[in-house]
């Protein structure tokens, strides 16, 4: 008796070793990034910005309504949520596999045998399944279906991240194509009457017909500016109707692009901040279901053991179905070993681990472009500041260089040559401050785009949620 109790002891020594052993076959450290201090033109908060509502800092009560309505509406958000269902899903059907399989089956039928017998057969039985996961290996599994599910989650923050950055962008180009249309607009009515006036001194002799042609060439060319402009604008309109979830559209602007606030500027970005970026968050979850994967595949180098039972009742007869000697019943255990597989346990680590490589890559990718996207954002935004200045101070001086011009031509100093070349310089400073001052707010909307923040979980809650609840701490594996 008591050497049978030493075997039984050793046998569960020996099964608590390889299931430690298999328990740390896997575990998942997070790779080694260089991450800068801070980025260029810093000088600043920047927390408390980048968990704000941006884009009421515009102060423009349209484009907070726009994006109410593309939070509600738009369809790349709710593709997102069903993916986070699905992936909710396959969380369940994976992680059952933990758990005993119990089924129940029933026979009824008639069966003839030649020459003369003819038999009825009854039965009814429960049937039971379970696998040990004595390595781990479901374990794994269900880890790595757990973070798919969180990383799916992160997937869909992603897509309201981009939906809000693409809803300001695509209505601050909106009001620079109305101020563009504007300025041609204007532009246009002045050389009309213009080239009235000139039309009536050509008929009296005044002037020559060269400036007649000049005054008549530059009243088309600003009258060609303005199909154009109109078709920018009607796509603009379009692209923005289909991102709120609608046919496309025209929309309602409440202010022009001079009229648009300017939202502060973070600066003194510490690297931290990237953190909460919904991408680089998916990122790092997918690498680390790969890394569960990976010790799921090793897993398959040990033995699978399952038991299996099954109770029911036999009878050639129905109403003796559950009584006298119908009770059937048998039980077993199973132990799988692999012993040779021909390289295909081999060959699914390897798939697994270069998968988990890729995935590795793929991570310190995603730091280094979110690095590049906010230091370009902040880079942006500075210079187009500075641009924009100098573009103040051309445009101001052009303004008074046409209005000079014009003095001198209806005093009889110069040929009206210059006053077409006055005109048209300050015509194309007009669309060129326009066009730069759109680019100050685009600037400023990819930097709290590329920030991420805690405006996005926000922004988020307000979205259609999937039905399930989601815990964002990554799960801790075996």
């Amino acid at each position: 008796m008591s050497s049978v109790n030493t075997s039984y002891r050793a046998v569960a020594i020996v099964l608590l070793i390889v299931w430690l052993t298999g328990c740390a076959v896997n575990r998942y450290v997070r790779p080694a990034i260089e991450l800068p201090d801070a980025f260029r033109f810093d000088g600043g908060e920047a927390n408390d910005l980048a968990n704000t509502r941006w884009w009421e800092q515009f102060q423009d009560p349209i484009l907070n309504e726009l994006i109410e309505s593309g939070l509600a509406s738009n369809l790349d958000v709710r593709i997102a949520a069903a993916r986070v269902e699905e992936f909710y899903g396959a969380l369940g059907s994976t992680r059952a596999q933990l758990f005993p399989l119990i089924a129940t089956d029933a026979i009824a039928g008639r069966q003839h045998l030649p020459p003369f017998a003819t038999m009825d057969q009854y039965q009814a039985d429960g049937f039971a399944s379970w696998e040990l996961d004595i390595f781990g290996r479901l374990r794994r599994l269900t880890a790595a279906a757990r973070t798919d599910l969180l990383a799916s989650e992160e997937g869909r923050r992603f897509a309201v991240l981009s939906l809000i950055s693409a809803v300001a962008s695509g209505y601050v180009t909106l009001c620079t194509l109305d101020s563009q249309l504007d300025i041609a607009r204007r532009t246009l009515t002045s050389r009309e009457a213009g080239l009235r006036i000139f039309e009536a001194r050509y008929r009296r002799g005044a002037i020559s017909e060269l400036e007649l042609s000049q005054s008549q060439s530059e009243y088309a060319s600003t009258l060609a500016s303005i199909p154009r402009l109109e078709q920018q604008q009607a796509q603009a309109e379009n692209a923005l109707a289909v991102l709120l979830g609608r046919n496309p559209q025209s929309l309602a602007r409440a202010k022009t692009i001079e009229d648009l606030v300017l939202p502060a500027v973070p600066a003194g970005l510490p690297s931290e901040i990237l953190e909460r970026r919904p991408d680089l968050r998916q990122a790092e979850l997918n690498l680390i279901a790969a890394d569960a994967r990976v010790g799921a595949a090793k897993a398959l180098y040990f033995p699978t053991i399952s038991l299996t039972g099954l109770w029911g009742s036999a009878s050639r007869a129905f109403d003796s179905l559950f009584s006298g000697p119908a009770e059937i019943w048998s039980y077993a255990t199973t132990v799988t070993t692999p012993l040779f597989t021909g390289g295909g346990i081999a060959g699914q680590v390897r798939v697994t681990e270069a998968r988990q490589q890729q995935l590795v890559f793929a991570y310190r990718q995603a730091i280094q472009i979110a690095f590049r996207e906010v230091d370009d954002a902040l880079i942006a935004g500075q210079k187009s500041r500075e641009e924009l200045s100098a573009q103040a101070q051309r445009l101001e001086a052009l303004r008074s260089y046409a209005r000079l011009a014009r003095m001198r031509h209806d005093n009889g100093y110069s040929g009206y040559l210059e006053v077409l070349d006055a005109e048209r310089s300050l015509f194309n400073a007009e669309l060129d401050y326009t066009r730069v001052k759109s680019d100050t707010y685009f600037a400023l909307i990819n930097l709290y785009k590329a920030m991420g923040g805690g405006w996005v979980i926000e922004a988020a809650d307000r979205a259609p949620q999937p039905r399930v609840n989601l815990s964002t701490n990554p799960p801790v594996f075996p």
